[in-house]
């Protein structure tokens, strides 16, 4: 497969990736997707599991109706975690307009065999490669954590064929950003601790 002509470094990229909340009508091609797939597996996997599994969602129908799905899931459980008193709002989840998934065209379902060692460890690496690969492509993405009660019930996995032993570990929405992306700033690395070798002179 002919790899995207890319000119930022990979560190660049790293530096350049950011959630994507807003996304143009654009659908993204069945090429780049299969980009995006060749880089994820690429990513480190205990022991050779590799125990990943992708299902493409580009159907704008069942997209707004895994979202009206995801919503009142979501609610229930935030209050019953308590979430609700951490000082966020959530109310956003109870308006019928909103959709989880932002309007993007594509939502990449990164799925993971629940029985392989480091399963999540080995999806999120994944997820990661996916996300900074479409970055570098000059694409949006975004993780949809809310939406994982709904598509990790009995009743979507079978209507998304996702067979029993798998979960979904990582919603992520691909899309071309409809704003300009703007830089966030993060805090600085938290260091514990930071041993060294004693040198006896």
């Amino acid at each position: 497969m002919p790899l995207p002509k890319v000119e930022m470094t990979i560190f660049e990229t790293i530096l350049a990736r950011r959630s994507v909340r807003r996304y143009k009508a654009r659908k993204v091609d069945r090429t780049t997707i299969s980009i995006l797939l060749e880089a994820a597996v690429r990513a480190p996997t205990a022991i050779h599991q590799e125990p990943w599994a992708f299902v493409i969602i580009q159907d704008p129908q069942l997209l707004r109706s895994l979202s009206d799905q995801a919503k009142p899931l979501f609610v229930a459980e935030v209050q019953e975690r308590g979430l609700e008193r951490a000082g966020h709002s959530y109310d956003v989840f109870t308006s019928p307009s909103f959709n989880v998934f932002y309007d993007a065209s594509t939502l990449i379902l990164l799925c993971g065999k629940t029985a392989a060692p480091s399963c999540a460890a080995d999806c999120w690496l994944a997820a990661e490669n996916l996300m900074l690969a479409a970055c570098a492509m000059g694409l949006g993405t975004c993780v949809i954590g809310c939406a994982l009660p709904a598509l990790n019930t009995a009743e979507t996995k079978i209507k998304l064929n996702i067979p029993e032993k798998f979960s979904v570990v990582a919603p992520i929405v691909v899309g071309y950003p409809d704003d300009e992306i703007i830089h966030v700033l993060r805090k600085s690395p938290v260091i514990l601790a930071n041993f060294q070798a004693v040198h006896n002179g």
